[in-house]
């Protein structure tokens, strides 16, 4: 995705550039998924912030593209039910507030690469590995391959400009100290989030049921348990379950459908015992979920026409669906400093700094609530991280019943606005105040999707029904 959306950004310089996409995967015709994203097959959502960077960036929609090819387009306000960690659900209010996308990554992949390609034919795909920079500490002139499917492409390939943009198993810590770059500060937080994840055909009747969050708790000190209900393409619910270190769902069928009917909430397991499994479960773990940070933008030094993208930079638990809105962010922070020239002064630098922004952006919101769970590796609670935590408690649990808490939560969560925005004066009155409307411990369904619960529910308590029913 990142790539993808760094190409789309190089597209758009004047004079026009030459541009080569390079991936070690051999990547599919159709909407497919691959080995290079371990976490292609679980909940992925594509944030307000995020999706409006994407427009930007393309001549054409691809919010329109996306919902053509069957994604949903889910509303913040009214669209959901979601369950907060201690404090009931979420108010469904008249007003939609932003929206995010839903569908499979594997969807939004080859719609964004479909309408790149379409929008850039000069756009040029290669599978190949890159081994390492070429160039000096000063600047960066090109990169070092090999295994490239198609022998044109020799050892070397020259560049005016590198964007590593290659996820989270970057080798561009390695690369730079080849070229004489040491010293980039890291950190890294790691919950031991599993996931495990289901596809379901979604039952006659429950076409329109919104997407439901069982929210996992960091407070109470035990591992976080959670699970989500999301609409995707081709009539499926995309069911993913998560669990922090010591609460990790388990794989098989049976398992993973007693797993969602014991959180606090059995809803999500009401849900899925009366709908058809069109999948076994997949699971996913260790690195593949945890957050990590090259503070590249601190580096005392750092070579001209050389930056980093996406997961590259830094990565995110995906249990809070940031990651691929802060690689298109970050792309559209490339195409702003493009206009000053290819060859600009101080170009990667300002980039990466603009970028870095908006890691910070999501970095707060992850880190804050993972390091509250047991067993966490890679350091304890600050008193800062203390703090946070505590402010966003108060602010979720007035959210669940004030339309302005609950605003400027959305606007954060979704990209479209900096930490800064819930700490406004009205948000910060609400957050003390507590909710305006009485919390409830029930989901705010409407009598339409009550009978679909209800239906479901019944129908799979059945003698010998059950969601672990044989993949077709």
């Amino acid at each position: 995705m990142a790539g993808l959306l760094a190409a789309a950004a190089l597209s758009r310089a004047e004079p026009a550039l030459q541009v080569h996409l390079l991936d070690q995967d051999e990547l599919p015709q159709d909407p497919a998924n691959r080995r290079g994203v371990p976490q292609g097959r679980h909940a992925h959502l594509l944030m307000a912030g995020g999706l409006s960077a994407m427009e930007s960036l393309l001549p054409v929609s691809v919010r329109d593209r996306l919902l053509k090819a069957g994604a949903h387009e889910v509303a913040f306000g009214n669209g959901m039910l979601a369950l907060t960690p201690d404090s009931g659900w979420f108010h469904r209010w008249r007003r939609d507030g932003p929206h995010m996308i839903t569908c499979t990554r594997a969807l939004l992949e080859w719609v964004l690469r479909q309408a790149l390609l379409e929008c850039h034919p000069d756009i040029s795909i290669h599978q190949a590995t890159v081994d390492g920079l070429l160039g000096d500490a000063q600047r960066v002139r090109g990169v070092r391959i090999s295994g490239a499917a198609d022998p044109r492409l020799g050892p070397e390939l020259e560049a005016d400009l590198v964007v590593d943009a290659s996820g989270r198993g970057s080798g561009s810590l390695k690369w730079l100290h080849d070229i004489g770059i040491t010293g980039i500060e890291e950190r890294n937080i790691d919950s031991g989030l599993t996931n495990a994840t289901r596809i379901y055909r979604i039952p006659a009747g429950a076409e329109s049921f919104p997407l439901t969050l069982v929210q996992a708790n960091p407070y109470n000190g035990r591992p976080g348990r959670s699970a989500m209900v999301l609409p995707i393409e081709g009539n499926r619910w995309m069911v993913s379950a998560g669990g922090t270190r010591g609460g990790e769902p388990p794989a098989d069928p049976e398992g993973f459908l007693e797993y969602t009917l014991n959180l606090p909430h059995p809803i999500v397991g009401h849900l899925i015992r009366g709908a058809e499994a069109l999948t076994d479960v997949v699971v996913s773990r260790g690195r593949s979920t945890s957050n990590g940070r090259r503070y590249f933008e601190k580096s005392v030094r750092w070579p001209e026409r050389f930056v980093t993208l996406g997961d590259a930079l830094a990565t995110f638990n995906p249990a809070y669906g940031q990651g691929m809105s802060v690689a298109a962010l970050g792309a559209q922070v490339l195409a702003r400093e493009l206009r000053g020239g290819l060859t600009s002064p101080g170009l990667s630098r300002r980039v990466l700094r603009g970028a870095a922004r908006h890691v910070d952006m999501a970095w707060s919101t992850a880190v804050a609530m993972d390091v509250l769970y047991p067993g966490v590796a890679g350091g304890e609670p600050a008193f800062t991280d203390r703090l946070a935590a505590w402010y966003t408690r108060r602010l979720t649990r007035a959210a669940t019943g004030s339309f302005d808490a609950a605003a400027a939560l959305w606007d954060v969560t979704g990209l479209t606005a900096p930490p800064a925005r819930v700490l406004r004066p009205k948000v910060v009155l609400a957050a003390l105040n507590g909710p305006a409307l009485s919390p409830t411990f029930e989901p705010p369904l409407r009598p339409s999707e009550r009978e679909v619960l209800d239906r479901l529910e019944k129908s799979g308590a059945q003698p010998g029904a059950s969601g672990a029913s044989r993949p077709r």
